[in-house]
């Protein structure tokens, strides 16, 4: 089906690209001798282990059980042997040592399932969203309302990734096929696919297809946002505090199809992704197809290790990823990316005061007001910075610290309010002590201590 160009929404911001770095390198399956699994691979609740010290395991077996609807099984990535269960920064990781044997042990495959055949088959997978939040799409294919229209994700308007390009190219028709198979589950015959402009080959692709419709998307961040791209690719909009089911939408990431059609077909459960490792510190950029759980150095190591020395290591994208401190941590299902930034990437500056330039609001795309946010979080009225900035309502993007002149960490200020909202700390009498000593607290800890990284329940899959 031809494509079409899609409208354009408010805001946004258009940071360079970088995606020139790994756009042709050709998706490579990487070995690892040991993974350590953590048993949170979605959003929700710890998956509950299901396995033993000393246990011998194959590829694609359960490890650790759901616990609840809004969590996701957890399979073994490799076959081999556990060595341990551990906890490591609040979270339960198991422990193999591959034995190079790759026993699976799959699901069994279906053939032409109906939709709660198809339905039932995700939530056995394990399958999640693959664009960031890691949403159990098991959860998301049972809507409780109805639904007209799947919008597949395939903007990747996240600097630097290409993991998603890449699928697009390589695995076309398994990711048309996936999408089907969503589709039947949630009873709707309308497929968009939204891909930003600067992946014609990706474009080009999906045309072949009389039930997918491609919309040709501006390059313009964060295009890949749940309601930015519902509004390009329909001129829906999801208003606040409503979720796009209640329009009648359901978005999927291209990964995500891709993993439901393997599932399907193959009775493959999810524990492996492409990851896109890049950066001008790092000695080979690539795609790789890396099993959960593997160490940041084994990816590092394969891909050549460090060029140059580099300023700043990002797991996930430079916008909405998290930095590392070193390489001693291991890969969730929702670890899109590994990026060694160099010191003329990182772009360190340290922050000053706010100038009142405006800049944040106008490049947000939720019509929000961070400087507000800031404001009044730093003087610790979190009721304030929720009713000035609307707080809750950000998809922590990142575009208004990216544009600010002063440099104001202005999504640590949104997160901040965030955690303090939800554990009903809304005014506490003050944050810091003169010498800059945190002083309110949320579950014991620290205000910036409380608000991680990367709050998933507050986020949308803005990696497309």
């Amino acid at each position: 089906m031809k494509a079409v160009k899609g409208k354009y929404y408010f805001g946004g911001i258009h940071p360079r690209g970088m995606k020139e770095l790994s756009a042709s390198a050709a998706i490579e399956v990487l070995p690892v001798e040991q993974v350590a699994i953590s048993t949170l691979q979605s959003h929700g609740k710890c998956a509950t282990p299901a396995v033993t010290v000393g246990q011998t395991v194959k590829e694609g077996e359960i490890i650790a059980r759901a616990d609840g609807l809004i969590s996701s099984d957890v399979f073994a990535s490799v076959s081999g042997t556990v060595t341990e269960i551990k906890e490591i920064d609040g979270e339960t990781y198991i422990v193999i040592k591959s034995d190079n044997k790759e026993e699976k042990s799959f699901l069994p495959p279906l053939s032409e399932p109906d939709a709660d055949a198809i339905k039932a088959r995700i939530k056995d997978a394990g399958i999640v969203g693959l664009g960031g939040a890691g949403f159990p799409t098991a959860v998301k294919v049972a809507p409780d309302c109805p639904v007209d229209t799947l919008i597949v994700n395939g903007a990747e308007c996240e600097p630097y990734l290409t993991c998603d390009h890449r699928l697009m190219i390589e695995k076309t028709e398994e990711i048309a096929r996936g999408a089907r198979y969503i589709a039947k589950a949630l009873g709707v015959k309308k497929i968009i696919i939204g891909i930003e402009a600067n992946k014609p080959d990706a474009i080009k692709a999906f045309e072949q297809f009389d039930d997918i419709q491609p919309v040709i998307l501006k390059k313009q961040y964060p295009m890949g946002g749940e309601k930015q791209l519902i509004f390009v690719a329909t001129g829906r909009r999801v208003q606040l505090g409503k979720l796009p089911k209640d329009i009648g939408v359901v978005v999927q990431n291209v990964g995500t199809c891709f993993a439901v059609c393997e599932a399907v077909e193959l009775g493959k459960p999810l524990y492996e992704r492409v990851v896109t490792v890049s950066g001008k510190a790092v000695a080979n950029p690539k795609n790789l197809l890396v099993k959960v759980g593997t160490p940041v150095q084994t990816i590092v190591d394969f891909c050549g290790g460090e060029s140059d020395t580099p300023k700043k290591v990002v797991v996930g994208g430079p916008m909405t990823g998290t930095a590392l401190a070193s390489y001693d941590v291991y890969t969730h299902i929702t670890t899109s990316g590994v990026l060694l930034l160099s010191k003329k990437e990182a772009a360190f500056a340290e922050p000053t005061p706010c100038v009142n330039c405006g800049k944040c609001a106008d490049v947000c795309p939720m019509h929000l007001m961070p400087m507000n946010t800031a404001f009044y979080s730093a003087a610790g009225d979190f009721e304030a910075a929720e009713k000035y900035g609307n707080a809750r309502a950000c998809i922590e993007c990142g575009a208004c610290e990216y544009v600010c002149p002063a440099k104001r960490p202005l999504i640590q200020a949104i997160r901040k309010t965030k955690a303090a909202l939800k554990n009903n700390v809304a005014k506490p009498e003050a944050v810091h002590d003169v010498a800059g000593k945190p002083l309110a607290e949320v579950d014991g800890k620290p205000v910036e201590e409380a608000a991680p990284d990367n709050l998933k329940s507050e986020k949308e899959e803005n990696n497309g």
